[in-house]
């Protein structure tokens, strides 16, 4: 078993399959992080503060699972915590072709770090923020796709805001 791994994501906002794969992360590891992360060259729906509550309602109930904010690169963020891995998802092969590069890149540039992929399966397997963001857009119930504790901030703030924020 791992020390610790990092699952990071944009999670705009986090989904039941985030969760999944957390869960997942956490039967291989005495601690996972989960880092919100910003990527200077994405437009979000919620806001950083937003994306981590959100995500924070969403794991409550797991002890060993903790969630930070992070601006940086994600190969420092390792080094900070001292990671053990990375632990990522994939839905197709599209997907797992890109995190395979992103895997490439980021040991490349630090030989420490290491990717575990893991497949999505299941009901879930192919939900993503997107159709959550689109849902909320077209006025459809989203809430199987959601957290319980989460789904009444989520709600709120689209409704209040209904924006985007870099």
């Amino acid at each position: 078993m791992m020390h610790l791994v990092i699952v990071p994501g944009s999670f705009d906002p986090m989904t039941l399959g985030h969760r999944e794969l957390v869960l997942a992360a956490a039967s291989r590891a005495e601690r996972v992080v989960v880092a919100v992360m910003n990527n200077a060259a994405k437009e979000y729906l919620f806001s950083m503060e937003e994306r981590m509550e959100i995500a924070k309602r969403t794991l409550k109930d797991l002890p060993s699972v903790s969630v930070i904010g992070d601006s940086g690169m994600l190969i420092d963020l390792f080094d900070r915590l001292q990671a053990d891995a990375v632990i990522k998802s994939y839905r197709n092969e599209e997907d797992l072709r890109y995190e395979e590069d992103m895997a490439e890149w980021n040991r490349a540039h630090n030989p420490r770090f290491f990717t575990v992929l893991i497949k999505a399966t299941g009901e879930l397997s192919s939900l993503s923020s997107t159709q959550v963001r689109d849902a909320m857009a077209t006025g459809k119930d989203f809430s199987a796709w959601v957290h319980p504790d989460a789904y009444e901030l989520i709600a709120a703030t689209f409704s209040e805001n209904g924006r985007c924020e870099k």
